[in-house]
């Protein structure tokens, strides 16, 4: 299994010679370094742990929690690996697929028109200020609001994973992949790339 912890840039648009303009996610992945193995004699579960060093952090001699900006544990057998060894992007080849995991774009609390897709009111007369409003809620019997009814409420903000992004060019001199689509989260957020 490959997997690396990697920070997102933005988006671009390259151009391919067979398939046109391609729009895609440029990921920075610099070299994640393995802070803990785990096995089952003493772990009863197999899983490699790793860190996304700081920048100011790289030079430091010891690998603390606060040397890290992030420290994710993958569920996968130990091939040869201890602590202290660097994982790169030189494990993933263009044309491989891959699934990016991170925390969405949060945007606060928003009404149902936005976070669900509702159509709101007519707009004739009689509807003067409940466009957007959110029509009835429940009949008369249960007497109160059925869980898992969409409403009005906080919006993103919550850890989604996009499946099978295609690898579409990888810059080695850089740490950086080109993943073909969109990737959650903003500018700047740290995102786990698995393959």
């Amino acid at each position: 299994m490959k997997f690396i912890l990697g920070k997102k840039l933005g988006m671009s648009t390259i151009y391919d010679e067979k398939q046109g303009a391609l729009n895609v996610t440029l990921v920075e992945c610099a070299p994640n370094v393995v802070t803990q193995v785990r096995n089952n004699e003493k772990d009863r579960y197999e899983a490699v742990q790793i860190g996304l060093p700081k920048l100011k952090a790289q030079n430091s001699k010891r690998k603390t929690k606060e040397n890290f900006s992030k420290i994710k544990e993958f569920k996968s057998e130990a091939k040869d690996l201890k602590a202290g060894d660097l994982i790169d992007i030189n494990q993933f080849e263009v044309g491989d697929k891959v699934k990016v995991s991170g925390i969405t774009k949060a945007k606060g609390f928003q009404g149902v028109v936005k976070r669900h897709g509702f159509k709101g009111s007519p707009k004739s007369h009689g509807h003067k200020h409940d466009l957007r409003a959110p029509g009835s809620i429940g009949a008369t019997f249960p007497e109160h609001v059925i869980k898992g009814k969409r409403m009005a409420g906080r919006m993103g903000g919550e850890r989604s994973t996009t499946l099978n992004l295609k690898i579409v060019e990888i810059d080695k001199e850089n740490n950086i992949l080109f993943l073909k689509g969109a990737v959650p989260g903003v500018k700047g957020r740290i995102v786990e790339v698995v393959g």
